[in-house]
């Protein structure tokens, strides 16, 4: 595992140094770039900006240089100093911007994930052991259904039934009079009373994908060799279940660590929209509508580290729960 795990660390580095430079130029292709789309809409808006004001923003944010002289100071900066930039359109550092973000979106995606996992992990099980009874097909209907709804879809649909039955504030996680106030117990209730409704949302389509994982896992495992032997011996059939097919066929929950940590920054961004959440997809999407390079360079690499890291994480957090894998490890 030591070994498997030094290899991996090198694949990190270089992986992340290809996704460095792949990032920066895929984010300079598009015609024109942050002062372009800013005269552009300064001149939509009837307002004009002299040719001096122009080569002063693009001398200000070094847009004349050439893109490899742009892309090593982005980058050393990064490395060097942890240094992401300035935002050209917030006009403050990225890092800050991100940051801002960051713990909302990690409680909504911790929330998110647990939920998952509360409900996938019996349900599968349930379904898998009662095969093809009343109940496993309800909830293979109800788990098609929840895959098929668009969240979007959902998420304006609960936001009515907030706003019609409990009388919510519709979107965002805070009422207008905790907007911008400090953190105290009455805030903190108030973020728990908004937070179930994209909790929901986001959580309705893993919840159904996982159980549906869950239950063809378990359904594999159940009719092998060693738990007809298990049987035959005489084992409980509650002991066999949980001590030999269950903790086989929860590869899924495990290998579903690694989503979260790129989670914590993105979001779901079509939600997070649709609800007006102060997460980071909002903010993403915002710098690539501006060509804000730095901004969406920046998340691009922050949400591809920390999903080459959640699947490192991942693996061996897989290695340590199935010993099958672990002896695959020490052939490799």
């Amino acid at each position: 595992m030591l070994g498997y795990f030094g290899r991996r660390l090198v694949y990190v580095v270089v992986t992340l140094w290809a996704i460095s430079i792949v990032t920066f130029v895929i984010i300079n292709l598009p015609p024109g770039d942050y002062v372009s789309t800013l005269v552009a809409n300064a001149q939509a808006g009837g307002e004009g900006i002299t040719p001096a004001e122009i080569a002063n923003l693009r001398q200000r944010y070094g847009l004349d240089d050439p893109l490899l002289v742009q892309y090593w100071q982005w980058i050393s900066a990064i490395v060097l100093h942890g240094d992401f930039g300035q935002s050209f359109a917030w006009n403050q550092p990225v890092s800050t911007l991100i940051g801002e973000r960051i713990a909302l979106s990690a409680i909504l995606s911790l929330s998110s994930l647990l939920m998952v996992w509360a409900i996938a992990f019996p349900i599968g099980i349930y379904s898998a052991v009662r095969q093809y009874s009343w109940g496993d097909y309800g909830f293979s209907f109800l788990g098609f259904i929840g895959m098929a709804v668009p969240e979007f879809m959902l998420a304006l649909v609960l936001m009515y039934i907030g706003f019609r039955f409990f009388g919510q504030s519709v979107g965002g996680l805070f009422s207008p009079e905790f907007q911008d106030a400090a953190w105290n117990l009455g805030k903190v209730l108030d973020l728990a009373s908004h937070l179930w409704v994209p909790i929901v949302v986001i959580g309705v389509s893993g919840t159904a994908g996982m159980i549906r994982v869950t239950r063809a896992n378990l359904l594999d495992e159940l009719y092998r060799p060693y738990v007809v032997t298990a049987r035959a011996k005489g084992l409980p059939e509650w002991k066999l279940l949980l001590r030999y097919p269950v903790r086989m066929s929860l590869s899924p929950f495990f290998s579903t660590v690694g989503w979260l940590l790129p989670g914590l920054i993105g979001g779901e961004t079509i939600v997070s929209v649709v609800m007006s959440l102060p997460t980071g997809g909002p903010l993403l999407l915002s710098g690539v509508m501006n060509q804000d390079m730095y901004l969406v360079g920046s998340f691009v690499l922050i949400l591809s580290t920390l999903t080459v890291i959640g699947t490192v994480i991942s693996d061996l957090a897989l290695a340590w729960w199935d010993p099958r894998i672990r002896k695959r490890y020490k052939r490799e």
